[in-house]
């Protein structure tokens, strides 16, 4: 009895476990983990996103962050992500939001994208991947605009703000004239 009842509790972890090992598809350098909905709102709020914003999500699986910040603050939105799969995921999502009108998706590599248009970027990506970022939002997006960043800092770039929702760090910096002319140097 107490066997059969362990091979029991094992098989329903296991069976539990599907659905999350699943979202940690590799796709380039990044594993997909879905942010929550309640971080997905901190992180735009914490950018202060408002409708004349164009916000871009470098990662964007599943479309989330630039559909809720096209539903929820009138937004328009740019996802960018290395996986067909997810592009695919991400325009269905808008399309059910009904925010087609105000959300593109672009199948690519978040390193090659054009991000100047942006005047905020979020990201969900990891530590070593945001460094190697930095210098390309460093140069290519315009004084004003904000970064924000789920989990995961940028080493030495210190964050304008930081915030915690629901036990998970979420970080904000702002591009600068003084900050683009250091980098240039």
């Amino acid at each position: 009895m107490f066997l059969e009842r362990r091979w029991a509790v094992v098989l329903l972890a296991a069976l539990l476990a599907l659905p999350v090992a699943a979202q940690y598809e590799e796709s380039g350098d990044v594993p997909y983990v879905p942010t929550p909905p309640e971080v997905v709102e901190g992180m735009l709020k914490l950018a202060g996103v408002k409708s004349s914003d164009v916000v871009y999500d470098l990662g964007c699986g599943d479309g989330r962050i630039v559909i809720m910040a096209a539903e929820k603050f009138g937004a328009r939105g740019v996802g960018i992500d290395i996986n067909p799969e997810r592009i695919r995921e991400a325009e269905e999502n808008a399309r059910k939001a009904g925010v087609t009108g105000r959300v593109r998706f672009i199948q690519g590599n978040l390193f090659d994208a054009d991000i100047q248009e942006a005047t905020v970027v979020t990201l969900y990506l990891l530590s070593s991947v945001n460094l190697k970022l930095r210098p390309k939002l460093i140069k290519e997006l315009r004084p004003g605009a904000r970064v924000v960043s789920n989990t995961f800092d940028m080493g030495d770039w210190k964050p304008d703000r930081e915030i915690e929702v629901n036990g998970r760090r979420v970080y904000l910096w702002t591009i600068t004239d003084q900050l683009k002319r250091s980098a240039a140097r």
